[in-house]
């Protein structure tokens, strides 16, 4: 991944005040809005497993785009089969197509269906439970790749010189309103093309009464 000059300028700067042992001055205004969004529970699919589950050729359909450029919800969904035999109906499939299969739950999720998850960052699969998907075509069983993902945050390399984090680094997020929390461990993801956005998941959001409108910040 490429660092582009704010990024050098910044970690140049923060290191001549912090020999000097003075802080580093932070610019008034953040770069780029920040945006706090809710994950629901979602699948992300291989080529394979779509026509697996929806028929030869079949490919997904964009119902909305999403936050990030290029993603988007598709209108296909599936039903996924826990351990229990215990099913949720209407699990929205995210676009476009990924080498890997993922399913992404919230604890609550995982506990009503019987699984035991671990909590990953999207992509890290290895030594993951799979799990049964239906769809109107026939069945898919993934042999890994049922997650609860990582409270994260993306943002490209503008916004990591401002927050003065790099990738896969860690930020907290203070949320504000009638049920106040700081939730601490918020995993940077760093990428040219990211938009600020933090993803929390249901649990996470209901926790602290998240609504739109409540006021959040990153902080160090």
């Amino acid at each position: 991944m490429d660092v582009n000059r704010a990024a050098i300028e910044h970690l140049v700067r923060r290191t001549v005040y912090e020999r000097l042992m003075r802080p580093v001055p932070r610019r008034a205004r953040a770069p780029n809005p920040l945006v706090v969004n809710v994950s629901a529970r979602h699948c992300h699919l291989t080529a394979e497993a779509v026509e697996a589950l929806f028929g030869p050729g079949h490919a997904l359909t964009p119902l909305r785009s999403l936050f990030q450029k290029g993603h988007y919800a598709s209108e296909e969904t599936v039903t996924l089969v826990g351990p229990r035999s215990r099913v949720i109906s209407g699990l929205r499939i995210l676009g476009p197509c990924r080498p890997d299969c993922q399913v992404e739950l919230a604890y609550t999720d995982a506990i009503s269906l019987g699984f035991d998850v671990p909590t990953r960052i999207s992509g890290d699969i290895a030594g993951t439970p799979g799990c049964m998907l239906m769809g109107p075509n026939g069945f898919y069983e993934m042999e890994r790749g049922v997650i609860r993902a990582m409270r994260h945050v993306h943002m490209n390399e503008e916004d990591a010189a401002f927050y003065g984090v790099a990738h896969q680094g860690h930020l907290r997020l203070k949320v504000g309103g009638d049920c106040p929390a700081v939730l601490e461990k918020l995993v940077v993801r760093v990428h040219r093309d990211f938009a600020l956005e933090v993803h929390l998941d249901t649990d996470e959001a209901n926790a602290c009464n998240l609504r739109p409108g409540t006021p959040c910040a990153l902080v160090r």
